[in-house]
């Protein structure tokens, strides 16, 4: 496996393979929702596929319906703000890795899942987030939460993408590209993931 490749994996690749495992979602024929198309948006559609899932991608607009059916490899876009379509997907899915690292109510995405559906989140938020009981109680559904993986888990990870052949979206660049990669990934320019060639730099002053 090429370092360029490698190096993203052990980020984003585990974080979303880590779940995926430990909740026993590594089942061929599940239907899975990833919620975001970012960094670890993109590789939990890659991986979810390769285990056999009917992968649909959320998000708020449909600005990446495009790249994240025809470049990216989903099954399904939902527009989380399309109220009919929304209701159409209602109890349809097994599981939802949210990588929203921003407040957003969970309710909508809540009435998505089947009975004991799981709503697994990877954003990091630095405030509380709300729902009404009933949205859990009704479906035995789970709100829990995962963050990167263990050891063995990356390793298994590192091995399942090199059998698989699955790669990250990624744009090397040089050490003197970096406060400008730092400036476009301020304005989420970035698909999806930048990284640094420190061997190809010249780090001579």
């Amino acid at each position: 496996m090429a370092w360029e490749q490698a190096a993203p994996l052990l980020c984003a690749g585990v974080t979303v393979y880590s779940p995926l495992n430990h909740f026993g979602l590594n089942l061929s024929g599940l239907r899975g929702g990833i919620l975001g198309l970012g960094g670890v948006g993109h590789m939990g559609v890659k991986i979810a596929k390769a285990m056999g899932h009917h992968v649909t991608v959320i998000s708020s607009s449909d600005r990446k319906k495009e790249e994240a059916l025809e470049h990216v490899g989903a099954d399904e876009f939902l527009v989380s703000s399309d109220a009919t379509k929304m209701q159409e997907a209602a109890d349809s899915l097994d599981y939802i890795i949210d990588t929203v690292p921003v407040v957003h109510p969970l309710e909508p995405y809540l009435s998505l899942l089947r009975l004991d559906g799981k709503l697994i989140l990877m954003g990091v938020i630095g405030a509380p987030l709300q729902f009404v009981s009933p949205m859990v109680m009704l479906g035995r559904k789970t709100i829990t939460g995962s963050f990167v993986g263990s050891m063995k888990e990356t390793e298994e990870m590192l091995e399942f993408c090199k059998e698989k052949g699955l790669t990250s979206m990624i744009e090397v660049v040089k050490m003197d590209y970096v406060n400008t990669a730092f400036e476009r990934l301020e304005k989420n320019d970035v698909r999806y993931r930048f990284v640094v060639d420190v061997a190809g730099s010249n780090l001579n002053p």
